[in-house]
């Protein structure tokens, strides 16, 4: 009889998480073999009466054969389902957190223990645990997490936010919470709403560690982006004309957007809004406007609540935490341009997309397009969707001596059942 043995490949090729299918597969492989080895067991222990006894002899021995060949394929299948799931692990970046690790913290390790509740099952939800909740890439920062994680119960944070943004902005989000007293400074001078809109704020009420900047004259003085250029300035410079004057066809005054619609405008959510201007200037007209940001190079969410707004720390990786259908506007500048494979733009704007209302207004505002093929695969995907154009407008402006391409556009929610 021929024997059978099953070869895992060098690895080099991908793998996809295992499924039913694959599972099916390996059980018809197994029962192919079995029977295969059935049949050459007929065929050879087949003869006259007269050979009963040495026939019977060999059908033991081939049985057990067989027996043994059934063993090592069941030890080869199971071999290579978990060099299989350790491909798909290596592939995917994504493995269990080891708490057993002499480098974990206590504190870490203290949060990310089940907690049975106390009454036992609910009755609602079905759970019968609490469970802790922290982003799967963590386990790639472990000893920044075990670092932000290492502190005094009951005393005070470490002054290390930006170790906190650091591991955010390597997947590690969301982070585990800890049990220590945040650092805080006087908020001296803040002014009331809707004042504080364009109040300048001070340089006293902002925490500046980490920062090479460490007041808003210097942040005034340099370019942190392509939508914030002095964009603290709220009194001299463009930023308290912006959305009110357009400096060229791709800006669109809010009162152009607004009169797209017959009203409904009450909630928006801007996303990477900057200093929140537009979240100010929608505030005038009595719209709610949430702004996602992080303080990459300066304070911007301290700066947005102190103008009496709202600031949402958190990155453009994470889902947004919002239900489904709820937000009448979205608006989204260079923000959006999140750069890597397509396939992420397309996560976000499915996102982005599964929070705006049927009716409801996605405003891409300015979108750099750093090239034709950027801009044709931007509008194929925004065409997936169906929304409606109300607006749509492709120009170019002139950056650092070189033409660039930008697309400005109001798009409307179709209603799908």
């Amino acid at each position: 009889m021929g024997s059978v043995s099953l070869k895992i490949g060098d690895g080099t090729a991908r793998f996809k998480r295992a499924t039913l299918c694959s599972s099916a597969l390996n059980i018809l492989m197994l029962i192919s073999v079995v029977t295969t080895n059935l049949f050459a067991l007929y065929a050879f222990t087949y003869s006259p009466k007269d050979r009963e006894i040495h026939t019977l002899n060999r059908t033991h021995k081939n049985i057990s054969l067989i027996s043994e060949q059934v063993s090592l394929i069941l030890r080869e299948i199971d071999v290579s389902q978990k060099k299989l799931a350790q491909m798909e692990k290596e592939i995917l970046g994504y493995e269990s957190i080891d708490l057993s690790r002499s480098n974990v913290a206590n504190e870490l390790k203290l949060f990310l223990q089940r907690h049975p509740l106390p009454l036992g099952k609910d009755s609602k939800s079905g759970i019968t645990e609490m469970v802790a909740s922290v982003g799967h890439s963590c386990e790639k920062s472990m000893d920044l997490l075990s670092q932000y994680m290492n502190y005094k119960v009951s005393g005070p944070c470490p002054d290390d936010w930006s170790l906190a943004q650091k591991l955010i902005l390597r997947g590690c989000e969301p982070l585990p919470r800890r049990r220590c007293l945040a650092k805080s400074v006087p908020k001296v001078g803040l002014q009331p709403f809707p004042i504080s809109l364009w109040k300048p704020v001070s340089d006293k009420i902002v925490m500046w560690s980490g920062l090479g900047c460490k007041n808003f004259q210097c942040l005034n003085s340099k370019k942190l982006g392509r939508d914030c250029v002095g964009c603290f300035d709220l009194i001299n410079g463009f930023e308290n004309q912006r959305f009110v004057k357009a400096r060229g066809k791709n800006d669109f005054p809010i009162d152009d957007v607004l009169a797209l619609t017959s009203g409904g405008i009450r909630i928006g959510f801007d996303i990477g809004g900057g200093s929140g201007t537009f979240a100010a200037r929608m505030a005038e007209k009595n719209v709610t406007v949430i702004t996602s940001t992080l303080n990459i190079d300066a304070p911007f969410s301290e700066f947005i609540a102190a103008r009496g707004l709202f600031p949402l720390f958190l990155s453009l990786d994470h889902r947004f935490p919002f239900y489904d259908n709820v937000f009448d506007l979205v608006h989204a500048s260079n923000g959006l341009d999140i750069g890597g494979k397509p396939e992420k733009l397309e996560f976000l704007m499915f996102d982005i997309d599964r929070i705006l209302r049927a009716g409801g207004l996605l405003w891409l505002d300015n979108f750099y397009c750093a090239n034709d093929e950027k801009k044709k695969a931007l509008t194929r995907l925004i065409e997936r969707f169906g929304f409606k154009k109300l607006k749509w407008v492709i120009g170019e402006k002139s950056e650092s001596g070189k033409s660039e391409v930008y697309l400005s556009a109001v798009l409307q929610k179709p209603v799908r059942v």
